[in-house]
């Protein structure tokens, strides 16, 4: 048997389980002339990550039943995903594809799918392949750019690819580095081109946001060229897409417990001569009175605000490919990705900062419900601050990587693969400038409902004479990821049934992060400072005796801001002030201040990966009973150097360590229509990279000191996976497989409270504009964070499947309808070091141990599709639901944080014009879905409520 003849392009293994078959078999099983099952899989099975690239398809249906020949043709557990024809992938991003696949959940970014989880396990668990090249590709979200090894599939457009597969069991051959699944991404195949000559595709689709009211194109173009003999073939791809969305809704940036200055009339300090007040708000003894207390200890949000996010993007992406296979034997590939993804990011936020300010604000009348928060009250003196920003990114992602397949004999034949990639997440621009009111009355807000607060401002945030200039921030920062990757792949059929495996490797990944600020608190004297093109304050971080705070705000400095439909109630203030960006950064020469280092953004990690691994795969029949099995070791050599700076010391740590991987996989064939399928596999996740650093962050607006850990262990588990297929009808299945992983080391967060000053760190450690900076305290309580190695997890759950094509029961036109539908059921268990609630004023965050699910897990998850197909018109209802999760430990006393169950509908019409040109109409989050946030599991309390309006798709297709 030859590649060429038997071998999908791109194969990475098939599986792993053979090894233990074989030592346990009877020499004369092997000896002997087996009669496999239909449904048994010859040892080249299409079982590879690029298994999809030589099925043709022709229509959504075929392309379903393309799918599922992978998976029934593979011995590990796979599922697969194939574009309905070439440069057709059958949804509009990646990762709301792979979200139909059983066990998958997706996390959105403006809207669009960003992440996955698979089986519970969050992003960080699971590899990415390009081509088979293991990569990272990297955008930014709300926060900064992704730092972690988590892959960001709205970095590419779909029409790059003609398939996804996921690897949901370990195999030997299969690279390491996930417990959760290795997903493949393959893009062109020119030498499987359905008929010799060139092929042109091109489409263009129109899509519109209701929320933005913006339009934006989607083009997508494909050229190949293959020759008669097969012997030679060239395919070039290129897609674009603009998008500009809103986002609008709510945030409360967490809650906290802290004192306040009087509550309704009682004062909470008082002052003497042996206690004064050094400054104004500050300083004083506490009064213990009821009302005072039950403030204190009451949560209430940290900064309450609704506004406006608006994302403007940006994403082209080239592919290309060329192929030679002089003889039957032979086949060398070079394939290249660049894409490029740019966003501009534009927020305007109407607030005020209780944050740190508390000691200053009068509260009138509140209100505290069952769970301990002040849900509504009226705020004197209150800080009102308005705040404008604009962030500028692109990523840029290249990958070039070739493969020579070759077979030396009939019965022997290898696989050098090689390439190299890099991701470079740029920030060149990432500025707020603010506008604050710091003694502002009558501003009241009621959480009476958390996910649609009123928040409504009792002065005028619509006068400038009422702000004034008070901080300009701008925090340009990178990261780059580089993979170069060296692997080396050999196969020999010993004997019929029993196939050997052998393949060598050598990885080095280079993440590189860097950042920095010109953050500064706004000092002026009637605008004096500006002649020199200074910004500063007096030596000590305060004013100075004849100074005013902030620069007088005219209209020239601002703009008017009106809030649109962000879920906000009736009495909500919707119109505020925020800075003219362009015109407040000239008047304050803000690109032309000194970039100081953002220390704790500053580090780098090098891993050089080094291993190898054995793999046997065996086939047959044993007691009447077909199988097909697979089982092998890898083995795989992690050296690690990571530098980090924390306050004035920057420090190099290098360490490596080892890993011994079996894995076994089975596949048993009862019957023809039936698998049953087991699996067994130590299975390992390096730690992630940003807690890897010896260095950290101080932050001086939340009173938080964050370092990593260099001696981190990697997340060590042993997978156990057991499931059955019933393939009852053509193009139809009904499977359930259970999963248990049990998650022998943990790295998990640990926190705990000191001063400042016990840290040794300097005052230049905090950032300029921070209230930690500004009024610097070295007795003030931080809490203090880093990682450290858990005891352990567990995760189990069960996955069910149906894929049921009506023609199955019905003829005519209900024949051409068809459904899909997965659930999948998780329970999961973790134990985490956590700070509570404090429980006396004025007191120390508690440390005590919850237990929890793990991070990322939705106890449920469903997905759902309809579909009606007869060739010619096609058309797709799609629904998904995933269930309520934590995804991190959170702050300020609340225990974890994470996101409230989410409902998405999906819907898709084509229809074929002709042979050559097809329509479309199709409409995404159909049901304008708020993407609800909370703050402490226990009391549920509001961090963000945000919708991203429908976007419809209108589009044209041709092919010639």
């Amino acid at each position: 048997m030859t590649r060429a003849s038997a071998r999908i392009r791109g194969m990475q293994g098939i599986s792993a389980t053979a090894l233990a078959l074989a030592l346990l078999m009877p020499a004369s099983a092997l000896a002997q002339e087996q009669v496999a099952a239909p449904a048994a899989p010859p040892l080249e099975s299409p079982a590879s990550p690029a298994a999809a690239g030589d099925i043709v398809v022709t229509g959504f249906r075929q392309s379903l039943e393309a799918a599922l020949n992978v998976k029934r043709d593979t011995i590990s557990a796979v599922d697969a995903i194939v574009a309905e024809d070439i440069a057709k992938f059958p949804d509009q991003n990646l990762a709301e594809s792979l979200q139909r696949i059983p066990g998958i959940s997706i996390q959105r970014d403006a809207g669009e799918g960003r992440a996955i989880t698979v089986r519970g396990l969050g992003a960080q668990f699971t590899r990415v392949r390009v081509n088979g090249l293991e990569t990272v590709a990297t955008a930014t979200d709300g926060a900064s750019s992704n730092r972690d090894r988590a892959f960001d599939f709205n970095v590419f457009a779909s029409e790059l690819f003609n398939s996804i597969v996921v690897h949901k069991t370990a195999e030997a051959s299969l690279d390491e580095g996930s417990l959760g699944a290795v997903v493949d991404l393959n893009t062109g195949n020119p030498l499987a081109a359905k008929k010799p000559g060139v092929t042109v595709v091109g489409s263009a689709v129109a899509s519109y946001n209701d929320l933005s009211k913006n339009w934006g194109p989607r083009l997508a173009g494909l050229v190949s060229y293959r020759n008669e003999a097969g012997t030679f073939g060239v395919s070039l791809s290129a897609a674009y897409q603009t998008t500009d969305n809103f986002e609008l809704g709510n945030n409360s940036v967490r809650w906290v417990q802290t004192p306040f200055n009087s509550v309704n009339g009682n004062a909470c300090y008082s002052v003497s001569a042996t206690n004064p007040a050094p400054k104004l708000y500050s300083g004083g003894v506490y009064n213990n009175n009821a009302a005072c207390n039950q403030a204190s200890l009451g949560f209430h949000p940290r900064i309450p605000r609704y506004g406006l996010v608006r994302h403007d993007r940006d994403r082209l992406g080239i592919t290309g490919s060329v192929q030679f296979a002089p003889t039957d034997r032979t086949k060398i590939s070079i394939d290249a990705l660049y894409s490029k993804f740019k966003e501009t990011r534009e927020e305007s936020w109407g607030e005020v900062l209780l944050r740190s300010n508390e000691r200053s604000i009068d509260v009138v009348n509140p209100v505290y419900d069952a769970n301990n928060n002040m849900v509504s009250a009226t705020l004197n003196n209150a800080y009102v601050r308005t705040e404008h920003y604009l962030r500028k990114s692109s990523t840029e992602f290249y990958q070039v990587g070739g493969t020579w397949d070759q077979d030396v004999t009939d019965n022997f034949r290898f696989t050098l693969l090689g390439g190299i990639s890099k991701s470079d997440a740029n920030i060149p621009v990432e500025t707020t400038i603010v506008l604050d009111d710091r003694d502002a009355n009558g501003y009241s807000y009621d959480y009476s409902n958390m996910k649609a607060p009123k928040l409504a401002f009792g002065t005028s945030v619509t006068d400038p004479a009422n702000f004034q200039l008070a901080e300009i921030r701008d925090r340009p920062s990178d990261v780059v990821n580089r993979f170069k990757t060296v692997q080396l792949r050999t196969e020999w059929d010993v004997t019929e049934g029993f196939q050997l495996k052998l393949g060598g490797m050598w990885r080095r990944f280079n993440f590189d992060t860097t950042g920095y600020t010109r953050d500064t608190a706004v000092c002026g004297n009637g605008g004096k400072d500006l002649v020199l093109g200074t910004i500063t304050c007096s030596p000590n971080g305060t004013l100075g005796p004849n100074a005013v705070y902030g620069f007088p705000v005219d209209g020239n400095l601002t703009q008017l801001f009106t809030l649109g439909n962000a879920g906000q109630p009736a009495g909500t203030t919707t119109q505020w002030l925020v800075a003219n960006l362009a015109n407040a950064a000239d008047y304050t020469k803000l690109y032309s201040r000194a970039l100081t280092p953002d220390v704790g953004n500053i580090r780098s990690v090098q891993e050089t990966t080094s291993g190898g691994y054995m793999q046997v795969d065996v086939k047959g029949t044993i007691l009447g009973l077909d199988y097909a099995g697979n089982a092998g070791i890898r083995y795989a050599h992690t050296g690690q150097r990571s530098t980090g700076i924390l306050g004035p010391i920057s420090r190099t740590i290098a360490r490596s360590y080892d890993d011994w991987l079996p894995s076994f996989n089975l596949a048993l064939y009862p019957v023809k229509s039936v698998i049953i399928r087991a699996a067994i596999a130590k299975v390992m996740t390096r730690p992630t990279l940003g807690n890897l650093t010896p260095g950290g962050s101080v932050d001086g607006f939340n009173y938080k000191i964050s370092y990593g850990n260099p001696d981190l262990q990697p997340y060590r588990a042993t997978n156990f996976d057991l499931g059955a297929e019933w393939y009852f009808a053509p193009g139809a299945i009904f499977s359930v497989a259970g999963f248990v992983k049990k998650i022998e080391s943990f790295p998990v967060s640990q926190a705990y409270s000191a001063t400042y000053a016990s840290t040794g760190l300097p005052k230049e450690a905090l950032l300029p504009s921070s209230p930690a900076y500004i009024n610097f305290d070295p007795n003030q309580i931080y809490t203090i964070t880093t990682n450290v190695n858990g005891s352990g997890a567990t995760l189990k759950g069960v996955e069910i499947a149906l894929q049921l094509p009506f023609k199955v029961f019905a003829s005519g036109i209900l024949g051409n309808f068809g459904v899909l539908g997965n659930a999948t059921f998780i329970d999961s268990s973790a134990t985490y070091k956590v700070q509570g609630p404090v429980v006396v004023p004025n007191g120390k965050l508690v440390d005590m141990v919850r237990t929890g699910t793990l991070f990322g897990v939705s106890k449920q998850a469903y997905n759902g599709t309809l579909y009606y197909d007869d060739g010619r018109f096609s058309a797709r209802v799609m629904a998904s639901y995933r269930g309520a999760y934590i995804d991190a430990n959170s702050a300020t006393g609340n225990v974890f944080e994470g996101y409230g169950p989410t409902t998405n509908l999906d819907a898709s019409m084509r229809y074929k014009l002709t042979d050559a040109i097809e329509v479309s109409l199709e409409g995404n989050n159909l049901l304008d879905t708020y993407r609800y946030r909370y703050t402490d599991i226990d009391a549920n309390r509001n961090y963000e409520n945000n919708h991203f309006g429908r976007t419809i798709l209108i589009g044209a297709r041709f092919k010639m």
